[in-house]
């Protein structure tokens, strides 16, 4: 309440849904600071004992590793991608092998359909649409044929389909 007066708030409902410090909840009032998740990335763990390992390991947000010796790359690459939110769609050209080297990228808090995915590769795309056949988490059997609203999941496999008579 006192922050709150000084501020000249004077009839406010305050819901904190985390401990916060003073100064915290004065930058949230002013507006200035915003606070955004990190990663901490420790690198030469292969130069720590056992015991220091064990200290790293209590704390959040970290990922141990040693680019010298390549340990722990592939952790770190999948923690980037699960804390940017951003899914892998790789694409399947029909009767050939998926394409692994060049995913398509989206985003995953606004839950992205295969409408969507047709929208990264091209405006047009979607106008010529039947339906995608779909490999992976989101599929309920591999493959599944989907329409444009199926929602897609992490490093799912797609070939789209499209209309009969629609081949240029």
């Amino acid at each position: 309440r006192v922050i709150l007066k000084e501020y000249k708030i004077s009839c406010a409902e305050v819901i904190l849904r985390e401990d916060v410090t003073v100064d915290q909840f004065i930058d949230v009032i002013e507006g200035n600071r915003a606070y955004i998740p990190v990663l901490y990335v420790f690198n030469k763990i292969d130069s720590l004992t056992i015991e220091e390992l064990d200290i790293l390991d209590q704390m959040p947000n970290y990922v141990p590793l040693s680019s010298q010796h390549g340990w722990n790359i592939d952790e770190l690459m999948e923690e980037i991608w699960d804390r940017c939110n951003m899914l892998r769609i790789y694409t399947k050209p029909k009767g050939q092998v998926p394409d692994y080297d060049e995913p398509v990228i989206l985003h995953s808090e606004r839950n992205p359909s295969i409408e969507e995915f047709c929208m990264r590769l091209h405006k047009n795309l979607i106008n010529e649409f039947s339906h995608a056949l779909v490999w992976g988490k989101s599929a309920k059997h591999q493959p599944q044929r989907c329409g444009k609203d199926h929602i897609l999941m992490d490093e799912d496999i797609v070939q789209l389909c499209k209309k009969s008579g629609s081949a240029k």
